[in-house]
């Protein structure tokens, strides 16, 4: 028997005055589905989504829900006015007995129902939308960004209530694993066009980059049939008196269907430029402290980073990782123990706050008013990595078209806001990346560039993330702040982290001997290995470290085992050369003191 849908898209169109953003497009929502809608940034997610949840009225077609189904979206910016608290507007439309339910996610995803609508954070306020839709148990929940401003706990209690509901679902996330866990099948925007699969999020690569294959391949055909008729059309003009006309109109056909055919956006130009080298030791903590009043943010905490190192910092949000890192960097003093920042180094912040962008300003003076991209005499050149490059130019590196260039920054979307403060970072060089919740609202192709990015870049890296996938990818160091003043350095990422916490709360001794030694007590019992906490560390984190530096080898051995490199492009093979002997020496250094360290743990 036939399954009623729980709402249908036909024929939709939509324009917004300008190019299409749908064209006739039609879909289908059926119960029990578990979607993952994806698409990159500025592709119609949001738009479509608003579509299915009538806050968007298309141009032609209809959308139509299923008899008696209702259908919930949670929005970005919801509007409270008229409530006096978030419960208040969390608990809108259910019955007393359902007050619970309110209560129940209120805990879930840490927010107050009993705080003023006036006093709450943009992140509040969408945590009680959130909860609004989760309670209210619509039969169509249309979620657009749920995990922005949850940390990794109340990610965690979100899918599991949505792994447990018999609800439909449409999610979109920039979430690897939170999109892999939960869903079942996967719309995919691409060019304004929509594409279903009945598979879920963890397939889809391979199924994009199969359909760009396949694309590439239709294109090549395209164009040698082209050439061949327009060939034909040229020498055959002197050896006939009357041209073949169906053949011409054909030709023209052809050249039509190519010139229709919408080519495929880029992924941004992202690039980092390391400076020169920092010292060896980058940041070293010593007995470090943090307490706000009666809260304590650190008991004593001891850690010692070093050139090259990648740092993750993870742990509920308020348990206090910006101060963490604001301690680290210098820009807030510890209440007792000391910091000593290393020597050379040039340091590049990304704020999660985004204060650095100015909303009022255009995206133009963003970039040519900071002082540090500022081109003398030239009002439309900014700085980049030593070269003046026309500012339009720039923006389009990062996927931003020239209309764009005079809008207010206030008018980008979120992701198009942490591209445009990726561009100002990356226009200037660095040792030493700091980087506090860069993950949030950035689609999936330009995660992946710039995963990519920070396994090459060449200097030192602390981030801050909720982003399990992300964490996974680069960290290999990740220091747990569990509220309490508690915080205890793991190594490797989050799986890591998850796999040696399960191990602590068996009373695995071996783990435990990893936790940081100055908790406020006695410093516990060195390893029988004879090695110091921090020795006993870099132990676990050099091979990584080794691993990282021979596939950067490797890559630049293939690059220069091209002959035609030396004669074409002699900078770049002598910047190859140069730079593969640096990592080469520097694996020599690291496998050296690898060495050094595993003989003083035998002894």
């Amino acid at each position: 028997m036939a399954r009623i849908p729980l709402l249908q898209l036909n024929e939709i169109s939509l324009t917004f005055g300008g190019d299409p953003i749908f064209d006739a497009l039609s879909l289908v929502a059926q119960p029990g589905d578990r979607v993952a809608l994806v698409g990159r940034n500025g592709s119609g997610k949001s738009t479509l989504m608003k579509v299915m949840g009538g806050l968007v009225e298309p141009d032609s077609g209809e959308v139509i829900a299923g008899p008696g189904v209702s259908v919930g979206y949670m929005e970005q910016e919801p509007d409270l006015s008229g409530f006096a608290t978030l419960g208040d507007f969390a608990a809108h439309g259910l019955d007393e007995s359902e007050m619970y339910k309110v209560e129940r996610a209120g805990a879930g995803l840490k927010f107050d129902p009993a705080r003023p609508v006036e006093t709450a954070s943009g992140g509040e306020r969408r945590r009680a939308a959130l909860a609004r839709l989760m309670a209210g148990g619509p039969d169509l929940m249309l979620l657009d960004e749920p995990t922005n401003d949850l940390d990794i706990e109340a990610i965690a209690w979100l899918e599991s209530e949505l792994k447990a509901t018999r609800k439909g679902y449409i999610l979109i996330s920039h979430d690897r694993a939170f999109l892999q866990a939960l869903t079942r099948a996967t719309l995919w925007i691409d060019r304004d066009m929509v594409k279903r699969q009945e598979r879920g999020f963890g397939e889809f690569e391979a199924w994009r980059d199969a359909t760009w294959e396949e694309e590439d391949t239709q294109r090549h055909k395209l164009n040698r049939k082209i050439k061949a008729e327009a060939r034909w059309a040229v020498e055959g003009i002197s050896a006939r008196r009357k041209r073949n006309q169906g053949r011409v109109r054909a030709l023209q056909e052809l050249r039509a269907e190519r010139a229709g055919q919408i080519t495929r956006q880029g992924a941004a130009a992202m690039a980092f430029e390391a400076g020169k080298k920092s010292g060896r030791k980058v940041i070293e903590a010593t007995q470090i402290t943090k307490a706000f009043g009666d809260k304590k943010i650190l008991e004593p905490f001891d850690i010692t980073i070093n050139r090259g190192d990648r740092i993750a910092l993870v742990g509920p949000n308020g348990v206090g990782k910006t101060t963490l890192l604001n301690m680290m960097i210098g820009r807030e003093e510890p209440d007792t123990g000391t910091i000593k920042l290393g020597t050379n180094l040039e340091l590049a912040l990304f704020d999660q706050s985004r204060a650095q962008l100015d909303g009022d300003m255009t995206l133009w003076d963003s970039l040519t008013g900071d002082p540090e991209m500022r081109v003398s005499g030239k009002a439309d050149q900014v700085m980049v990595r030593g070269m003046p490059k026309h500012v339009v130019g720039y923006l389009k590196e990062f996927l931003f078209d020239e209309g764009q260039a005079r809008a207010p920054v206030r008018s980008l979307s979120g992701g198009e806001k942490a591209r445009l403060l990726l561009a100002k970072l990356m226009a200037r060089s660095s040792n030493f990346l700091v980087l506090d919740e860069p993950t949030n609202d950035l689609d999936i192709e330009t995660l992946d560039l710039l995963q990519d990015l920070l396994g090459q870049y060449d200097g030192t890296v602390v981030l801050v993330s909720h982003d399990r996938d992300f964490l996974d990818r680069v960290a290999v160091t990740t220091i747990a702040m569990e509220g309490d003043g508690k915080a205890t350095v793991y190594a490797g990422g989050w799986s890591d982290y998850i796999a040696q916490r399960n191990q602590d709360d068996f009373g695995d001794s071996v783990v435990k001997s990893k936790r940081s030694a100055s908790k406020g007590k006695e410093k516990e019992e060195a390893p029988k290995s004879g090695l110091s906490f921090t020795e006993k560390h870099r132990l676990e984190t050099i091979p990584a470290e080794m691993e990282r530096l021979e596939a950067e080898i490797g890559k630049l051995q293939e690059l220069m085992s091209d002959p035609a490199l030396f004669t074409e492009n002699p900078v770049k093979f002598q910047k190859a050369t140069d730079a593969l002997i640096e990592r080469q020496s520097k694996l020599d250094a690291v496998e050296e003191e690898w060495m050094l360290l595993e003989e003083k743990a035998a002894k």
